[in-house]
C-alpha cells in the first residue's frame, strides 16, 4: 500500500505539547509518511517544546509578529499553507484543539479538498465568546473535519448532538497524558534554581491566570485572594507563573510583588511546569490544559473560571470551578482544600478522566484503518 501522507500542523506551545507524542507515534508507523509544519503563532515557547521532544519541523512558517491580531494570524496562515499543501499533497492534515492556527489550517485544507483530522475534538462551553476565540475555533474546525479524535465520551456526545457521524468519531483519551510520560521524572532538579530552594513539604500552590476574560477585575480578585491566603496560612507558599502580557503582569506585580512566601516567576517550559505540578499541593488556574494535566499527577485543581469546556474533570472530582468574580469565594474554597484532609484526598485520588497515556497510539491506528478502508472501497 502506498504510504499515507500525514501533515501535522500546530503553532502554539499547548498544541505542541499535545501533538508531540502523536508526531513521535506517526514517525514509527510503517504505513505513514509523516511531516510536520509549525506556524509559530507563538515562537520562543513553541521552540522549547520542539527541543524537548526532539522534533525538527519540515516546514516553519514563522508567522509571529509583535502585537499580532487574530486577523493577521489568520491571513498569514492561510496564505502560507496554500503553498505548503500544494507541495506536500497530504492525504490528511492533523490539527489540534482550538487555536487560530487550528481553525485556519482546517479551512485552508478544506479549500484544497484535503481531509482534516481534529485532535482533542468535541470540547464545548456552549458560549461562543467564552473562551474567545477558542470556542468558535473548536466548532468551526469540527464542521470542517473528517475524522474527530475526541478525548472523552462526553466530547463525543457533543459532536453527535451537532450531527457528526458516529463512525467518524474516535474516543482516544487526551494526548497530553501521553506527553507526561516523557516529561515527569522522580527526583527532578529544576533549571530555575529558585524552585529547588522551595520546601515542598509545605502546602505549595502553583498559580497561572492570564485568560482574556479575567483581565482587569478577575486578575485583581485572584491576586488579592492569594495575598489573603498566604497571610492566613503560615504553611502555604505560592508560585505564580506570570504571563508576560503587560495587562496581566503589571497588575500581578502591583498586588503581589515583594510579598513573603509569594514567588512571581516567568512562565516555565513544559518539563519544568509538569514537574512543578507534580511537587505542588494544588493548582489554581484559568488554563484549560492544566485541568487535564494536574489530575494525572494527583494534584487538585481550582479553576478560576465560571465555565469549563472540560466538564469531565468536574464530574470526576479532580477539579472544582470557583470563578474569578468573587475574592471571598476563591479564598473560601482554597481554605477548604488547605484544611479539609478528606476533601483534598478525595480530589487527589479521583480517577483522571482523560486517559491512560495511549491516545496517540489510538489516533495513529484509526488513521491507518480509515485509509485502508477508503482505498479498498
Amino acid at each position: 500500500m502506498e504510504k499515507i501522507k500525514v501533515l501535522t500542523i500546530f503553532g502554539t506551545r499547548p498544541e505542541a505539547v499535545k501533538m508531540a507524542p502523536l508526531v513521535k507515534e506517526l514517525e514509527k508507523a510503517d504505513e505513514i509518511d509523516s511531516k510536520v509544519c509549525v506556524t509559530a503563532q507563538h515562537r520562543e515557547i513553541l521552540d522549547q517544546v520542539l527541543e524537548l521532544f526532539k522534533i525538527v519541523p519540515d516546514f516553519d512558517m514563522n508567522i509571529m509578529r509583535e502585537k499580532q491580531s487574530l486577523t493577521g494570524i489568520t491571513a498569514r496562515v492561510m496564505e502560507g499553507l496554500e503553498k505548503i499543501y500544494e507541495q506536500v499533497k497530504p492525504d490528511i492534515v492533523l490539527v489540534h484543539g482550538d487555536t487560530t492556527t487550528t481553525f485556519t489550517s482546517a479551512l485552508a485544507a478544506f479549500y484544497k479538498q484535503i481531509k482534516v483530522g481534529h485532535v482533542e475534538a468535541g470540547l464545548r462551553t456552549f458560549d461562543k465568546y467564552f473562551p474567545f476565540p477558542e470556542e468558535m475555533n473548536r466548532k468551526l474546525t469540527a464542521s470542517l473535519a473528517d475524522l474527530h479524535f475526541a478525548p472523552t465520551q462526553s466530547a463525543k456526545n457533543n459532536l453527535l448532538r451537532e450531527g457528526v457521524e458516529a463512525g467518524n468519531i474516535f474516543v482516544t483519551g487526551n494526548t497530553v497524558i501521553d506527553a507526561m510520560n516523557y516529561t515527569v521524572e522522580n527526583n527532578y532538579k529544576f533549571k530555575v534554581e529558585q524552585l529547588n530552594d522551595i520546601d515542598y513539604s509545605k502546602k505549595v500552590i502553583m498559580v497561572t491566570a492570564h485568560r482574556r476574560e479575567n483581565w482587569g477585575a478577575g486578575i485583581e480578585n485572584i491576586c488579592t485572594a492569594i495575598d489573603e491566603l498566604v497571610k492566613e496560612n503560615r504553611n502555604v507558599e505560592v508560585i505564580y507563573l506570570v504571563h508576560p502580557n503587560p495587562i496581566v503582569k503589571n497588575k500581578v506585580f502591583k498586588i503581589l510583588g515583594n510579598k513573603e512566601r509569594i514567588h512571581l516567576l516567568d512562565p516555565l517550559d513544559t518539563k519544568e511546569t509538569h514537574n512543578l505540578m507534580n511537587k505542588c499541593y494544588m493548582v489554581m488556574t484559568d488554563s484549560g490544559g492544566l485541568q487535564e494535566e494536574a489530575p494525572h499527577l494527583g494534584t487538585p485543581v481550582l479553576v478560576l473560571r465560571d465555565v469549563t469546556e472540560r466538564p469531565e474533570a468536574v464530574e470526576a472530582g479532580t477539579v472544582k470551578l470557583v470563578g474569578a468574580d468573587n475574592k471571598e469565594e476563591i479564598v473560601a474554597l482554597a481554605q477548604k482544600l488547605i484544611n479539609d484532609k478528606a476533601l483534598y484526598e478525595g480530589m487527589s485520588r479521583a480517577i483522571n478522566p482523560y486517559g491512560d497515556g495511549k491516545a496517540s497510539q489510538r489516533i495513529c491506528k484509526a488513521i491507518v484503518e480509515y485509509f485502508i478502508k477508503q482505498r479498498m472501497d
